[in-house]
């Protein structure tokens, strides 16, 4: 459950392996559902309406406050349980997993495409997709030549660590490559949940607003590198670049700021360096 507006009640997600068609149910309860056949996804599809369940019984229970900040609880230990599971799982396999946390429209997409093609016979990427509704964004990964998985999560606006691990399980990564998880388009909730990522990366474009570090400082200060992308449209936008590195390193001092274009790639080098590095951490973390 959302702590900040329960959007996960009676909602879970489903998870689509885009090179098999296979479709897996992800219940209330986190049980796996699975389905083999294949959806021409061109078209919105929602699964919600077969397996949404009526939890209005266990609202009634929960009205107190004490009660439901009791439930909230014991879903976000159940989360981190879950998460330090996929953590342990990544680092026995010298996997470096990534969770990209941006609003909808950043580029995060774009960024991805781009790096996959880049990297293309030096790292093997694979990439588990989060988005409300449709496989759009798992079929453009899967164009660019990477493995790829969607989580449509119906209502819920971020991902949780219990998708992340049915998603794994369709992808199989393999040992020593990277895992990019792309959240649900939120800046306010995917902050709040563990999915067992080596680091949080988040997206800003130029075209938001310079202020978005002090809008939403939990996500920046869970955040260990900030990208700031779209730099090629500053000519044509009123953006304080100035201002908002500063507002970035005011909410979280610790953070790592790389500028870039994914569309003209400036600044992309970059981006594949700090990718670099933080691989041989995985490595190395894998023995400690």
């Amino acid at each position: 459950m959302c702590g900040t507006c329960g959007c996960s009640e009676g909602n879970k997600a489903t998870v689509i392996d885009l090179q098999t068609g296979e479709h897996t149910h992800i219940d209330a309860e986190g049980n796996e559902i699975i389905h083999t056949h294949d959806h021409d996804h061109s078209h919105n599809h929602n699964h919600e309406q077969d397996h949404k369940h009526d939890l209005s019984s266990v609202s009634a229970h929960a009205n107190a406050h004490g009660t439901t900040v009791a439930l909230e609880q014991a879903i976000m230990q159940k989360n981190d349980a879950l998460a330090i599971r996929n953590r342990a799982w990544f680092s026995g396999r010298e996997i470096l997993a990534l969770n990209l946390v941006s609003s909808p429209g950043s580029g995060k997409t774009t960024i991805l495409e781009r790096t996959i093609i880049d990297l293309k016979g030096k790292t093997p990427i694979c990439v588990i997709e989060g988005d409300q509704q449709t496989a759009n964004d798992a079929q453009r990964i899967k164009d660019s030549g990477a493995p790829s998985v969607q989580i449509n999560t119906g209502t819920g606006c971020h991902l949780e660590a219990d998708m992340v691990m049915v998603g794994l399980k369709a992808l199989k990564p393999t040992a020593g490559s990277i895992v990019m998880i792309e959240n649900v388009g939120n800046l306010v909730c995917p902050a709040l949940f563990d999915l067992g990522e080596m680091a949080k990366v988040a997206i800003l474009s130029v075209t938001e607003g310079e202020d978005k570090p002090l809008k939403y400082p939990h996500m920046f200060q869970a955040s260990d590198l900030m990208l700031l992308n779209k730099i090629d449209l500053l000519p044509h936008l009123d953006f304080d670049v100035k201002a908002c590195l500063a507002y970035a390193k005011q909410v979280n001092p610790n953070i790592e700021i790389i500028q870039l274009s994914a569309k003209t790639g400036e600044g992309m080098a970059d981006w594949y360096t700090w990718l670099d590095n933080q691989s041989a951490k995985a490595v190395a973390q894998a023995f400690v």
